[in-house]
């Protein structure tokens, strides 16, 4: 049976972040994620997760400047000192509020930039970062993004992340199955669940082509669950989608799986 965290930071947007915790939980969940924990203390954000009883799954790296164009600095030649200050406040972040995984933002690749350069900084820092988690048992995410919602990201489809990973060498190391990113570029979702199961560790769900509640579009989620099991997928699927209008109104898909 699949286990669904909220998405703090595209659900329950009529609320503040901080009621958000409590109106997820009102509404089934049992555990959420979230883009980014840094606007608050760290303290704040564990006494909400322990008030409503709820385990926090997932959040990333620090983005940079976004009104600079970036989206993340892992990636980042000459950006290494701050990519590492951000990846150790990531890591004082999930020891803090006991997350078992933090996703690392890579960041876009300028045109015409060297993109070599920018897979060997990734490498490094992720080796860094490796290293800095591997002792405390968290593990460390990649995440490819789709053109249309992130143009020029390091990577944008699910095999690139793979291979990525791969020459990232290191045990605490995996990808992030995004199904509507992946659908967007490389189609074929039963196939990356069969083949690479082991090799993502955290899924997350929207519909495609529109980004809403999984219960309409292209894609056939339900089916996709029941593979998930069969394959013993037993990790959090992340609900990181856009509801269609208030939260709880779109949440009748979930109800068959909150019993």
């Amino acid at each position: 049976m699949p286990k669904f965290a909220a998405n703090l930071s595209t659900q329950f947007n009529e609320y503040p972040f901080l009621e958000r915790f409590g109106a997820a939980a009102k509404a089934g969940f049992r555990a959420v994620e979230f883009l980014f924990p840094y606007d608050y203390p760290a303290e704040v954000i564990k006494a909400e997760l322990e008030k409503h009883q709820l385990a926090l799954v997932l959040f990333n790296t620090a983005p940079g400047d976004i009104a600079a164009g970036q989206w993340g600095l892992a990636a980042v030649p000459g950006l290494e000192q701050e990519t590492r200050a951000d990846i150790d406040r990531a890591l004082e972040y999930a020891l803090a509020l006991g997350c078992p995984q933090v996703h690392v933002m890579a960041g876009v690749v300028p045109p015409g930039a060297d993109r070599a350069a920018y897979e060997a900084t990734m490498i490094a820092n992720m080796r860094y970062a490796a290293e800095r988690f591997a002792p405390h048992g968290v593990n460390l995410l990649l995440e490819a993004l789709n053109p249309v919602t992130k143009p020029n990201y390091l990577y944008a489809s699910q095999y690139q992340t793979l291979d990525l990973a791969a020459r990232i060498d290191r045990p605490n190391v995996f990808t992030q199955l995004d199904l509507f990113h992946a659908q967007l570029v490389d189609g074929n979702l039963s196939h990356l669940i069969r083949e690479y199961a082991g090799r993502y560790r955290h899924i997350q769900i929207a519909s495609a082509p529109d980004r809403h509640e999984p219960d309409e579009g292209e894609i056939n989620y339900p089916w996709l669950f029941n593979l998930l099991d069969a394959v013993g997928y037993d990790g959090w699927i992340g609900c990181e989608y856009i509801p269609r209008g208030r939260t709880e109104d779109g949440l009748g898909w979930l109800a068959p799986y909150l019993k």
